[in-house]
């Protein structure tokens, strides 16, 4: 990486408990394509101060992770389709001052779906109501998937999210059952209060025909041992943290790394 220096262009991450993937990922392809960039993430005490310190500086580009998705619309300027349409955000891009929002979560993982040939007719059972939840309902639902359940304990923005896409409702998994299980909460994450958790019960990870965990660190989740362990195909959130990571850098920089570039990338970053 270039020695720091005054014209180096800075690109961050806002989110309630930061860690070091988008970080290490970023800056290694700063790195690897001579770019005079660098990323540095950042858990903020006030979110509205923190877009307007991304504004007044000129920070170019600027990450949203959980829980501002949905907290930073009001601070935006515009709204990219990509965001507009889910109602949630997970990239700012700084042009001279003027605030566009994306959102490269539900392009990661429509992409992922059709990479992994993930049938379209398998039913679903989703774990999440929030900014990401939305994302990935949504990138589910514009993939032919149209048997599905939002398990939310939020009854008002579980039901909501279920409207939204014609899908069902419930308060917990309990014995449900389905052919793709979504965890997109913070159930297994490192740090939290339930990273040694599963998010869903044996039975319902033994009934699965495909396993997609959101959380990308670890990489290999309780969830994501469990489906391993019971034969089931995953999709990781490393893998989805990887493509929109590199959706993101395209936003920032302009710049398309190569799928080997991409690649090595990841794998530094969950070093």
């Amino acid at each position: 990486m270039p020695i720091l220096n005054k014209d180096m262009t800075l690109c961050i991450s806002l989110a309630a408990r930061p860690s070091n993937l988008g970080t290490r990922f970023h800056n290694f392809l700063y790195d690897e394509l001579a770019l005079n960039f660098v990323y540095k993430a950042f858990a903020p005490i006030a979110l509205a101060q923190a877009v307007a310190g991304v504004r007044g500086l000129g920070i170019r580009g600027c990450a949203v992770s959980m829980p501002f998705k949905e907290e930073v619309i009001a601070l935006v300027d515009d709204m990219d389709a990509s965001a507009s349409a889910i109602n949630s955000v997970n990239t700012i891009v700084n042009d001279n001052g003027h605030l566009t929002a994306y959102n490269t979560d539900y392009t990661a993982v429509q992409l992922l779906l059709a990479q992994h040939a993930v049938p379209a007719g398998l039913s679903v059972l989703l774990r999440g109501s929030g900014g990401m939840a939305k994302a990935v309902a949504a990138a589910l639902h514009d993939a032919g998937f149209t048997d599905g359940t939002i398990v939310a304990r939020n009854e008002t923005t579980g039901r909501a999210l279920a409207d939204l896409y014609g899908f069902g409702w419930a308060p917990e998994v309990g014995e449900l059952q389905a052919g793709l299980i979504v965890n997109v909460t913070p159930v297994g994450m490192s740090g939290g209060a339930e990273a040694h958790e599963v998010s869903f019960p044996a039975a319902t990870v033994a009934a699965a025909t495909w396993v997609l965990d959101v959380v990308a660190s670890p990489s290999e989740t309780p969830l994501i041992r469990a489906a391993r362990a019971a034969g089931k195909p995953v999709i990781t959130g490393a893998e989805v943290a990887a493509v929109q990571a590199e959706e993101q850098f395209v936003l920032y920089t302009g710049v398309r790394p190569t799928a080997e570039q991409v690649r090595r990338a990841s794998e530094f970053s969950r070093a």
